[in-house]
């Protein structure tokens, strides 16, 4: 394994190896083999280990290794950089990428360690980003299932304030009726601000929400197409999810600011 055999020639060390995945969580006693050999062996255990976040595991211990930019012992920089193009290129092979932070997504990639209503309750903005990147990572593949990913989230986004604020829920809960309840509730409807500009901005995510919640219906993947055949592309989708990404990170923002009153 590629990764494998890096790491190892980057510590060269099996006392700096031993505690580097100890501490990432990865299982196990230490493997028995050289450097390389034990790297390979570690990660794949972890691969095989359902209780274990095999992926986490990975981008955690590629972590400094990918980010620190210093003089090695055992490597130069120009040495440093080659090997690191070949961690990237044998994720690439299997439709993954490194992020920084130790974050490794990918069209391929398993389910997040956390599940998205989990993200939002703890108003994680971190973990948030690394689920918008997954779904980034799946345009060119899949625009349709982006577009209702992208829906998807901010439903989420409102059912869970709503849920949070002890708020009743509307009786269509699809993206717009949902929107409207966290709207009013955390301020952010128009009439109810002085400035002009910022009134404009606000009316702008409203629109935002209307046409993620049209695009979805009418082209998602969680409908079914009528006659009228819309020409989806990646750009489509990466519009809707960096708009998504936009609200759901003004909300969460707002209502952090905000505390238990909203």
């Amino acid at each position: 394994m590629v990764v494998g055999d890096v790491l190892g020639a980057h510590y060269y060390s099996h006392r700096l190896l031993n505690n580097l995945f100890i501490e990432k969580g990865a299982p196990g006693d230490p493997p028995i083999g050289n450097c390389a050999e034990k790297c390979q062996q570690w990660l794949k255990r972890a691969s095989e280990d359902e209780n274990v976040d095999a992926l986490g595991v990975l981008g955690a211990v590629l972590e400094e290794f990918m980010e620190v930019d210093r003089s090695l012992q055992y490597m130069n920089m120009d040495a440093l950089e080659k090997a690191r193009d070949r961690v990237k290129n044998i994720l690439a092979r299997y439709g993954l990428s490194y992020h920084l932070g130790g974050n490794i997504i990918g069209a391929k990639s398993g389910a997040p360690s956390r599940s998205l209503e989990m993200i939002l309750r703890a108003r994680d903005l971190t973990a948030l980003e690394v689920e918008f990147n997954r779904a980034l990572n799946n345009v060119e593949t899949d625009p349709p299932a982006c577009i209702t990913a992208a829906c998807a989230t901010i439903e989420a986004l409102c059912k869970v304030y709503i849920e949070d604020q002890h708020l009743q829920l509307p009786s269509e809960q699809s993206i717009k009726p949902l929107w409207k309840v966290v709207q009013r509730h955390i301020g952010l409807e128009p009439s109810h601000v002085e400035d002009d500009d910022i009134k404009r901005v606000l009316s702008g995510l409203t629109s935002i929400v209307d046409g993620i919640g049209a695009l979805r219906t009418h082209a998602g993947s969680a409908h079914g197409r009528g006659r009228r055949s819309y020409k989806l592309t990646a750009i489509h989708a990466r519009l809707a999810i960096n708009s998504a990404h936009t609200i759901a990170v003004f909300v969460l923002e707002t209502w952090g600011t905000r505390g238990s009153a909203g």
